[in-house]
């Protein structure tokens, strides 16, 4: 048994061969549900263009509550209808996608499935290789072996287009446990 995971540690499956146009396309529907699109406009209309003193201050704030007892800003952002829209499809998917969030247009956090290592994402490949390229623009990140958990994960990063004018008004990551997306691909599930 030692040896099987230690063999599957050094063997990263091919991440852009697993989550096909059909994946891809899975996630859209689910990323089309209405709460998605008034949840980032909503926060796009709330904050508006903020100058990156502003950005920088929300994301100390939110590294700070990770180690505080008072968690306000990231509270407020678990409590929200689509942080529990996404922590019911991150269930749904039973073990799929660890990890769900959506960034607004400044690439912060609008709705994600549990508590992420910061809340600006903006300096990040998986907004800047989205938001800024069109509404149609999928990212697909390297896989990165969990040793915690025994599993390949990759995230795949998607622009976010409002339905009514097809402008791009954020941006979504989603985790996908890639041994979990192997197995069921080579089982039909």
């Amino acid at each position: 048994m030692l040896t099987q995971t230690v063999l599957a540690a050094d063997t990263a499956p091919d991440a852009s061969a697993l989550i096909t146009p059909t994946v891809v396309a899975e996630v859209r529907s689910w990323l089309a549900n209405p709460i998605v699109a008034l949840s980032v406009n909503a926060q796009n209309d709330l904050r508006g263009q903020l100058a990156q003193s502003e950005i920088d201050a929300l994301d100390t704030q939110w590294r700070s509550e990770r180690e505080a007892e008072d968690k306000p800003l990231i509270a407020a952002t678990l409590s929200a209808p689509l942080s529990i829209y996404l922590l019911r499809i991150q269930a749904k998917s039973v073990g799929l996608y660890p990890e769900i969030f959506i960034m607004d247009a400044n690439g912060l956090n609008v709705g994600q499935s549990s508590i992420t290592g910061d809340y600006w994402q903006g300096d990040e490949a998986k907004f800047q290789k989205t938001f800024p390229n069109g509404a149609d623009a999928v990212f697909i990140d390297e896989p990165e072996w969990d040793d915690d958990n025994k599993i390949w994960r990759a995230q795949m990063n998607m622009s976010i287009a409002d339905p009514e004018n097809g402008k791009t008004i954020g941006a979504a990551t989603i985790e996908f446990n890639l041994t979990e997306l192997q197995r069921r691909t080579s089982t039909g599930s």
